[in-house]
């Protein structure tokens, strides 16, 4: 991975710092503090939020980051001190996408992006079900032409489905086709509930459907 990103983290140690520009110098790392940055962004944004940050929650920081306009199509990373059930539930309330345990240093920092799908579509392509439609290059949603807005997990998860209509999936292979390294596949739920609220929004009700003792399935409009 060469493309410059640019990736906001609360309280990076200075050796993190200096580790990530030795080891990925077209990256920009950015101090994360109680404002969001108001951008310009490219395309490729990452973010890393420490469930206790300096002066104020992790999960209130990715609150603010999914509700400013510059940073609202972020990769959230909440990073955690415990492999616990109610953090992890929380974090992913908050906005979090996923979650890492442990100290973050600048070796998991950066595998954790590289080995990520990348943010940004590079095939012109657009999927249709119905009247949902999918640009993979602008990474935008519409429903009978209004926009849709969903945070990059959920993004994901719809082009997924979108390209496999009325194929049924696992937690376990949903997490595995979207490149996840999550111990929870009941995080998926979390997910699936996102994105059925936001095209609810939009009436569509139905086509995001649970499989019993299989798991979850998009029908063809």
């Amino acid at each position: 991975m060469t493309e410059a990103i640019s990736i906001l983290i609360t309280a990076p140690s200075a050796g993190v710092a200096r580790e990530v520009s030795t080891l990925r110098p077209e990256w920009n790392l950015i101090r994360l503090g109680d404002a969001v940055p108001p951008g310009p962004f490219p395309a490729t944004l990452w973010a890393f939020v420490d469930w206790l940050c300096p002066t104020m929650s992790g999960l209130e920081t990715c609150r603010r980051l999914r509700e400013s306009s510059a940073t609202r199509r972020a990769h959230l990373t909440m990073v955690l001190e415990h492999d616990d059930a109610e953090a992890r539930r929380r974090a992913l309330d908050a906005g979090a996408d996923d979650y890492l345990v442990g100290e973050l240093d600048a070796a998991r920092l950066i595998a954790k992006i590289e080995r990520s799908p990348p943010i940004d579509a590079p095939v012109r392509k657009v999927l249709s079900n119905g009247p949902i439609s999918v640009n993979l290059q602008a990474r935008q949603v519409r429903i009978a032409n209004e926009v849709v807005a969903l945070a990059p997990n959920e993004f994901d998860l719809l082009v997924h489905f979108m390209e496999n209509l009325d194929h049924a999936f696992s937690r376990g292979a949903l997490i595995d086709a979207m490149g996840k390294d999550l111990g929870d596949e009941r995080t998926v739920d979390v997910w699936i509930t996102r994105v059925r609220r936001a095209l609810a929004k939009h009436g569509i009700q139905h086509l995001l459907r649970t499989v019993r003792a299989v798991g979850y399935v998009l029908d063809s409009a």
